[in-house]
């Protein structure tokens, strides 16, 4: 029988390490470390653990505005997302921390 060996979890509670550990993330190639921890943690999260990240990332001294090889930041990217609003919110909120 093929299938998941486990169940998805859709409201688990994530601690505060749980979501530190996405500062820990790099990338495989070149790339920007900000912006690929940025889309890693936007990809991952719902949008109340992600706006608890970029405190974490903010407080780090981290790039908000780091940008992927085509030059776009995570909020060009989030903005074309039907599902991105409170995203791109969270985003702009820590871009005028």
């Amino acid at each position: 029988m093929a299938g998941p060996t486990q169940p998805q979890v859709f409201d688990e509670e994530w601690d505060d390490e749980r979501i530190k550990g996405f500062l820990d993330l790099t990338p495989h190639d070149a790339g920007s470390v900000d912006h690929y921890a940025l889309l890693k943690a936007y990809r991952g999260m719902r949008a109340d653990d992600f706006e608890r990240f970029l405190a974490f990332f903010h407080e780090a001294g981290r790039d908000l505005t780091a940008q992927d090889e085509a030059g776009q930041t995570l909020l060009d990217i989030v903005r074309d997302h039907r599902q991105g609003t409170s995203y791109a919110a969270s985003l702009e909120k820590w871009m005028n921390a």
